[in-house]
């Protein structure tokens, strides 16, 4: 087939496809988004959205059980949910093949923390793919359902973010074909996996692993690439691309097949070079095996612990000089602070919960934004799901004065993900705080993908759509109130009821996503602002609206500004400007 160009995400998905799955599931997260997004592009799969990573991996662990191939796909935070799961069906091994890709994201580019899922292949003891291009992106994922198949076990494939959204050739091969068709085989000793059963799959699960060690020394995914002298490298994924133009001269054992190790190779390898590197982005995972093994490297006493491994900070490595690890760059770029869209209907809800002074115990999501300037309103953001957690702890231990301030936030796909398990648990607490659900109608943070709330499907047929209302009140919440979040006061007004309540209560603040797909948002006409009525006390400002600027040098003390390509008359600032600066044009 022709040659062409293609992300990471586009290969992986192209390489399911060849590998003939017929089930994908998800949850979006970046840099992996994608992935599930073109899947759903190609014939045959059924491609969906689950509420959770543990749900997607599932989902995807009971269509292996009838014997179809399976892909799930989430970063490297959603493995951390997806754990449970993933563990026990090491033991249990697959009947159709299992791929479970994983998407890390070293500096954090839209990410909490940064995690080496690598240390999870090992702990679940399960094989781990890293490809270092699109085209072994896009191969390796077809091969691993061959490994799956071959030696019984699910299979991880991880992927960077340089990885998941860099392009580069991609060589699509056609399908495979005479794979069986699914259907139902009762194996309870096998898919059971009460302690009698583990004890028994265990053993299994240890030879399988030597097993795939010594086989992976001969396959062609681990690779030495001749060189000259007698400096070797021992790397993977994309940090081979650093090296291979750090160090064209080098002899490079590139690994394929991160885990387990081809010990063999490596001692074969090692002992032909009188110094020898380890370049793996994160965590010395690879240079922690080999050095157990009784040979000497160099690696992290080098190469940074820190953030995206670069060409740059290899050769500043291997120079002796400080890796500097922030960004920057010498284009000239416009400024641009992470902030809310004109018109997101968070910002209301932020700028009144700062006014009541409440201690905000946020999540992830776009709203994340308000702990920045100038809302500042968001007290703690840990994980998904853990803003209500975190509010229903510190009720418990606050004095009763203080436990009224606790707001627990978050949005209504993270509300569908982990969040409801977090409000069952404050209502059996009877905690006395309130969460506020920022139902936006879509998952914004990742790109407006749906959700079980948003009444489509990943390809944007009809669904059933999941009533958040109903929902609190099955778990047992007596207090819920649906505001619309444009109306300041209202909503502070609501806000401050609920927070009174000495028992859990719900605010559900309901504005459809300005960026949702289908357009569903209400735009009007953007504002303007009267100079003649500006008295230049920056009130507006403090929504922190992109399209409200300032101009320093109008009148004496400057004026505010509405972008008018950027404003969408949502009217919020309107509710602040207490001399009726800010009008509609055609009220003009």
């Amino acid at each position: 087939m022709k040659k062409t160009i293609l992300s990471g995400n586009e290969a992986i998905a192209r390489g399911a496809f060849e590998a003939g799955v017929k089930v994908a599931s998800a949850y979006p997260g970046t840099p992996s988004t994608e992935i599930l997004e073109n899947v759903a592009n190609y014939p045959g799969i059924d491609a969906a959205w689950a509420p959770n990573e543990k749900v997607a991996l599932e989902v995807g662990i009971g269509a292996c059980f009838g014997g179809a191939r399976a892909l799930v796909t989430m970063k490297h935070v959603g493995l951390n949910v997806a754990a449970d799961p993933l563990f026990t069906l090491s033991y249990i091994g697959v009947r159709g093949g299992l791929v479970l890709v994983v998407a890390d994201d070293p500096e954090m580019h839209s990410s909490q923390d940064e995690q080496d899922s690598r240390n999870y292949a090992k702990f679940a003891k399960v094989p781990m793919l890293e490809p270092g291009d699109s085209e072994e992106a896009r191969a390796f994922t077809r091969l691993a359902y061959e490994i799956s198949e071959k030696f019984d076990t699910p299979v991880l494939v991880r992927t960077t973010t340089r990885i998941s959204h860099g392009k580069s050739i991609v060589f699509p091969a056609e399908p495979v074909q005479g794979l069986p068709e699914p259907n139902l085989v009762r194996d309870p000793a096998k898919f059971v996996m009460l302690p009698a059963n583990a004890r028994r799959r265990h053993p299994l699960v240890e030879k399988r692993m030597l097993d795939l060690a010594q086989w992976s020394c001969e396959q062609p995914f681990n690779r030495i690439e001749e060189g000259k002298g007698e400096v070797g490298v021992i790397t993977a994924g994309i940090s081979y691309q650093y090296a291979k133009e750090i160090l064209p001269d080098a002899h490079i054992l590139k690994l394929g097949m991160v885990h387990p190790l081809p010990k063999d190779l490596i001692r074969s390898f090692a002992a032909r070079c009188s110094t020898l590197y380890v370049i793996e982005e994160l965590d010395p995972f690879l240079e922690e095996q080999i050095q157990a093994m009784g040979i000497r490297v160099i690696g992290k006493e080098l190469f940074p612990i820190c953030g995206e491994l670069t060409p740059g900070r290899v050769q500043a490595s291997l120079e002796g000089r400080e890796t500097v690890l922030s960004q920057s760059t010498e284009a000239s770029l416009p400024n641009r602070p992470p902030n809310m869209c004109p018109g997101c209907s968070h910002r209301g809800v932020f700028y009144e919960l700062k006014r009541l002074g409440a201690f905000v115990t946020g999540d992830i999501g776009c709203y994340t934004l308000a702990a920045l300037p100038p809302l500042s309103a968001m007290d703690s953001c840990v994980c998904m799901g853990a803003g209500i957690s975190n509010a229903t702890g510190l009720s418990k231990v606050l004095p009763p004065e203080q436990r009224q301030k606790v707001v627990g936030v978050m949005g209504d796909s993270t509300f569908l993900h982990t969040g409801i398990n977090s409000l069952m648990d404050m209502v059996y607490a009877q905690a006395q705080a309130t969460v506020v659900i920022l139902d936006n109608r879509t998952t914004g943070m990742t790109g407006r993908q749906d959700n079980p709330g948003t009444g489509h499907s990943l390809t944007g047929a009809a669904a059933p759509a999941v009533d958040i209302e109903t929902i609190c009140r099955a778990l047992g919440v007596r207090d819920i109130q649906v505001i619309d979040p444009y109306d300041l006061e209202l909503t502070r007004q609501t806000l401050k009821d609920a927070m009174a309540r000495p028992e859990p209560s719900v605010v559900i603040a309901r504005r459809t996503c300005m960026l949702e797909r289908r357009g569903a948002a209400e735009r009007k006409l953007p504002l303007f602002v009267d100079a003649d009525k500006c008295v230049s006390c920056k009130a507006c400002l403090k929504l922190g609206c992109p399209a409200i600027e300032w101009n320093a040098e109008a009148g004496d003390k400057g004026k505010a500004v509405v972008n008018q390509l950027l404003c969408v008359g949502c009217g919020v600032c309107q509710q602040l400007c207490k001399f009726d600066a800010l009008g509609v044009h055609n009220e003009k």
